[in-house]
């Protein structure tokens, strides 16, 4: 028996992913951008262009970047991570509580689990109990903000001897988080280019349902999303305790915004489906040079966080515009 459908199915090709579809030209506008943004700070202070002013850039930028190019990865599956900031923070509260109790391998031992158990409660709660990713995750920014203070007593607890990674400049001069961020985002560019991982990410973004239809696990790769994301969380956070040589439970205020910013500036759309590592380094770099430049001017504080959260508005503005210009993700 042959069954007429009144409404027919839209082919998967009408809402296929676009991972380089207009990507170059985005891509050129952004590196112009921090072109422009770097001529201008050099014409404003003459400490800009010197070597280790642009290392303190790449240092300064290292961890936002480490933690944007997993987040690039769940943006293109339209899923998201708020719980970030907070969740350096507490792996810094983690690692210097273990530290005292047990000693620096325990700390470790301690953070990773830590942050490992952040991605996998964020997974379970997206994809097993269908719990939103915006309610899901700044509920667990709140949490662990909570258990931050509740570990440290309310206080900064200092961590004596764990100053390399943050610190150390093993090879060329080259510090040790700036490694770490060109190996993450290396990484994660195979990833989204070359595994079957990465381009199911980009399939789950640009319509779920036909993902799913194809044979996709989606609920998995996003489950496995979180995960990466809890992963560079571990990574960030330990960086940043480790450059301090203190943890506060109120360290990384503002890092997933920073972290977003970047990611949709650099070309991912909320809506899912298109987002290259590429773009959210370009992203991440002009962040870090709209900071450092801002710095140099003797620019308050205050003003780059106005700087942040305009630089985030135009790019989902951007976006949206996109969207309903073209139809198409």
């Amino acid at each position: 028996m042959t069954v007429q459908l009144d409404t027919p199915i839209d082919p998967v090709e009408d809402r296929k992913p676009t991972r380089s579809r207009r990507r170059i030209p985005e891509t050129a506008v952004l590196a112009a951008v921090l072109l422009a943004l770097a001529i201008f700070f050099s014409t404003q202070s003459q400490f800009y262009l010197t070597p280790n002013n642009l290392l303190n850039i790449l240092v300064s930028a290292s961890v936002i970047g480490i933690i944007a190019a997993p987040g690039t990865l769940l943006l293109v599956a339209g899923q998201f991570d708020l719980s970030v900031g907070s969740g350096a923070a507490f792996i810094g509260v983690v690692m210097a509580w273990g530290t005292a109790q047990w000693g620096i391998p325990t700390g470790v031992v301690l953070a990773i689990v830590a942050g490992l158990l952040i991605g996998l409660v964020n997974g379970v709660a997206v994809t097993v109990l269908g719990i939103n990713a915006l309610i899901t995750t700044l509920a667990m920014l709140a949490i662990l903000r909570g258990l931050g203070q509740v570990l440290a007593g309310g206080q900064t607890l200092l961590l004596p001897g764990f100053n390399d990674l943050g610190n150390a400049r093993p090879f060329f001069n080259v510090p040790i988080p700036v490694l770490v961020f060109a190996a993450v985002v290396i990484i994660t560019a195979l990833v989204m280019k070359f595994t079957v991982f990465g381009r199911s990410m980009y399939a789950i973004g640009a319509n779920p349902i036909a993902a799913r239809l194809a044979g996709i696990r989606t609920k998995t790769a996003i489950f496995g999303g979180f995960l990466l994301s809890g992963a560079a969380v571990v990574i960030g956070g330990l960086i940043l305790v480790s450059q301090l040589g203190a943890a506060s439970p109120n360290a990384a205020s503002g890092l997933e915004l920073s972290v977003v910013t970047a990611v949709i500036l650099g070309g991912a759309s909320l809506a899912g489906g298109r987002g290259t590592i590429v773009g959210t380094l370009l992203g991440v770099l002009i962040l870090g040079t709209l900071n450092n430049g801002l710095t140099l001017m003797n620019i308050n504080s205050f003003w780059q966080d106005v700087a942040r959260g305009v630089l985030l508005l135009a790019a989902v503005g951007f976006d949206q515009l996109r969207l309903r210009l073209t139809g198409d993700k």
